[in-house]
């Protein structure tokens, strides 16, 4: 059963759902989780979790912003699957597939999925629906890049097609200008 630890709004429709099948670095979801509240992205994190959720490194990570991360946990892929069935609304990231990610069109709502840092989404997943599969184009010298780095590319290139603005930030001063 998916516990949905935190949730601002429920009228909201969030941006998209961002979601880490089996994450094991800490930093990075914590990372990812800073990056959720920025985008107005709900994240989805699929048991095992190679880390406790509340780990320091999450939460130092995540900084300040940790608590205002809409954060659903599911206890496995298959449960998250019956849930949220792969259909025209989910994206896979995978060093496996040829379409570049910015010949992808999201919409509000959509499911990004990313797999582990060291095993990526499951093989029989990305073969049995591999026109739900994109990658991001890199060179031959590494192996990948870094999870967080590679949400942040992949979401901000959904928000590019979508952006309808945001509410204005505003600092506090103790001076008026």
């Amino acid at each position: 059963m998916a516990i949905r630890v935190l949730f601002f709004d429920r009228g909201k429709k969030y941006m998209f759902n961002i979601v880490l099948v089996e994450p094991d670095i800490p930093q990075n979801t914590g990372t990812i989780g800073r990056l959720c509240v920025n985008l107005g992205a709900t994240l989805h994190l699929i048991r095992p979790l190679g880390f406790d959720i509340d780990d320091k490194a999450v939460k130092r990570a995540g900084l300040d912003y940790w608590h205002k991360v809409d954060l659903v946990v599911w206890e496995s892929f298959d449960e998250f699957l019956e849930a949220h069935p792969i259909d025209a609304h989910t994206h896979m990231a995978t060093t496996k597939a040829d379409r570049v990610y910015w010949d992808v069109s999201f919409e509000k709502g959509d499911y990004i999925l990313f797999g582990a840092e060291t095993r990526g989404i499951d093989e029989k997943v990305l073969l049995k629906h591999p026109d739900k599969c994109m990658t991001i184009p890199m060179g031959n010298g590494g192996r990948s890049l870094n999870l967080a780095m590679s949400v942040g590319i992949v979401a901000y290139e959904g928000l590019k097609q979508n952006y309808d603005g945001f509410d204005k930030i505003t600092i506090a001063n103790k001076e008026s200008i």
